[in-house]
């Protein structure tokens, strides 16, 4: 469950930061239900490959990179998000989707964002349990 909270997380925040920033963005129209109609399929792929990127690529990252996390007090976090974000670019492109970071300091912002979405749409999945 955490996987698939993690996927939908990913969608909304990618969905986030492709309305905010000109440089994330999937090819198509940009308005409309057309918008919609040619993006929706797309977004779900790439939300998918992000979801792996971040569960399977990013851990290893973070493990190699803890020095320089240690050093400069966490911001190197943000550079291996905005990685993260420029490989599931990278990969989405690979397998013919039209979803596009261009530049380092977009990929930093689109990651703040997908960061601050996922850190508020994850939580919506979580299971409250009853004490007994």
């Amino acid at each position: 469950m955490k996987f698939v909270a993690s996927v939908v997380a990913g969608i909304a925040g990618l969905a986030a930061a492709a309305f905010l920033f000109e440089g994330i963005y999937f090819d198509g129209p940009r308005q409309g239900m057309a918008e919609i109609e040619q993006k929706f399929l797309p977004l779900l792929l790439t939300g998918l490959i992000f979801g792996v990127v971040t569960s399977i690529v990013a851990p290893v990252v973070r493990l190699v990179a803890l020095p320089l996390v240690i050093v400069t007090i966490g911001l190197f976090l943000l550079v291996i998000n905005a990685g993260m974000l420029a490989l599931t670019a990278w990969l989405a492109g690979q397998l013919g989707l039209p979803f596009h970071v261009e530049g380092f300091w977009t990929a930093v912002g689109g990651a703040i964002v997908i960061t601050l979405v996922t850190w508020a749409v994850e939580p919506l999945f979580e299971s409250r349990r009853v004490a007994r």
